[in-house]
């Protein structure tokens, strides 16, 4: 059992019991988290009004004033606000305060959705919650139009290393937006959570949850995302999500080693998904942080790495040309989950596989710059089949 993180909680209208709850994550959202609260409350009282409904707000202590925003809009459903202790941050300190909240008010259904979402429309509401409720589904992932330069830890690592080992076509298992039964609540709390867990690792984490788990899941197509720019946080983000990946593929082998197939997961919502968000990307400032961040960890990677696929690699960064094709990219990965769970290079793996993952986007961005969107899209589903295809590579190594 965790310890509950929570320090303040406001609760003004008394709430006991909820049938269902949105639960909004947040840390400096002062700007958006209005928008996002009338639009769940308009959700909620044009699909569920026969239902007892309360909006949670489960903060780090925003010292931009997010919870007196979120407290202040007016609502019809009432509102909860939760926060962490002062300089307790972590996206997934927020989800255990959230799933503590879950078992206190005894609610059958949940929705989280990010402060900083700016496409969200009531009828998201209704998509999240329909399969939990009316389908018996225990765990629903988003499937977003979204550009194929943003959610780069989500088509490069996340999504090929689901489908290539737990045989799950699960398109975005790092949405960050999800809807879940009170059954799967009780299993994610349950278990251990490690320090990338409790921060942005959350995401895959109760994703590889419900997957190792055998829980109903499903996929729910909303549209076009728009919201603030990962970039900022991609550092940081970058090593608890691959942490959180790495320690859950270890912690499942046999799961994963005994997948003979690949699942196709149910997909409900909108037909058609509408044109991508547009972004732009910085390839030579990435590709000038590849290669610094290369030479730092070189050493690492050598030890990680089998001598082939290191020599490649190594000859690539000498010489500046990096192209780091499909196949190399998944060997380079599979590479890691062994060395991560049979040496003691921890989390200076985890930092050391990021030069790489830097120089895995270049090669794409390169291949892909004039594809449309929807060929760029095959690639990197393409790329989720080659994961697929070499799982025996990494099979073998434990034999």
């Amino acid at each position: 059992m965790n310890e509950k993180s929570k320090c303040t909680i406001k609760n003004p209208q008394n709430v006991k019991t909820a049938d269902i709850i949105i639960g909004i994550p947040s840390l400096n959202e002062a700007d958006n988290i209005r928008f996002v609260v009338e639009t769940v409350d308009k959700g909620l009282r044009k699909y569920y009004k026969k239902y007892k409904c309360v909006i949670i707000n489960v903060d780090n202590n925003s010292p931009d004033g997010t919870g007196k925003v979120f407290m202040e809009t007016k609502t019809v459903n009432p509102k909860i606000y939760v926060s962490t202790c002062n300089g307790v941050r972590g996206k997934g300190n927020n989800f255990l305060n959230l799933f503590n909240q879950v078992k206190e008010l005894d609610a059958q259904a949940v929705t989280v959705v990010d402060a900083d979402m700016q496409s969200i429309t009531p009828e998201w509401v209704k998509a999240f919650l329909d399969p939990i409720l009316n389908k018996k589904y225990d765990f629903v992932t988003p499937y977003y139009s979204r550009n194929e330069y943003d959610g780069t830890i989500t088509n490069n690592i996340a999504y090929p290393l689901v489908y290539g080992l737990y045989g799950i076509d699960l398109r975005q298992p790092i949405g960050g937006d999800f809807s879940f039964s009170s059954r799967i609540v009780n299993s994610w709390i349950a278990k251990k959570w490690h320090k990338p867990t409790k921060q942005y690792g959350v995401d895959i984490f109760m994703t590889l949850e419900a997957i190792i788990g055998d829980y109903k899941i499903c996929q729910v197509s909303l549209g076009q995302k728009i919201h603030k720019p990962s970039a900022p946080k991609l550092g940081p983000m970058f090593s608890q999500v691959v942490a959180t990946i790495l320690k859950q593929i270890i912690i499942s082998k046999d799961k994963w080693m005994k997948t003979d197939k690949v699942v196709n997961i149910p997909m409900f919502g909108r037909k058609k998904s509408g044109h991508p968000q547009p972004m732009g990307v910085d390839y030579k400032s990435m590709k000038i942080t590849s290669i610094f961040e290369y030479k730092i960890n070189r050493d690492i990677l050598k030890r990680a790495l089998t001598p082939e696929i290191f020599g490649k690699i190594d000859d690539m960064y000498k010489e500046e040309e990096i192209d780091i094709g499909k196949t190399l990219w998944t060997k380079v990965l599979y590479d890691c989950v062994y060395a991560y769970d049979t040496t003691d290079l921890n989390m200076g793996l985890v930092e050391a596989l990021r030069p790489l993952y830097f120089g895995r986007l270049i090669s794409f961005i390169r291949r892909t710059l004039d594809m449309s969107h929807e060929e760029s899209e095959e690639e990197i589903k393409e790329q989720a089949k080659r994961f697929w295809e070499l799982r025996q590579y990494l099979i073998e190594k434990y034999k």
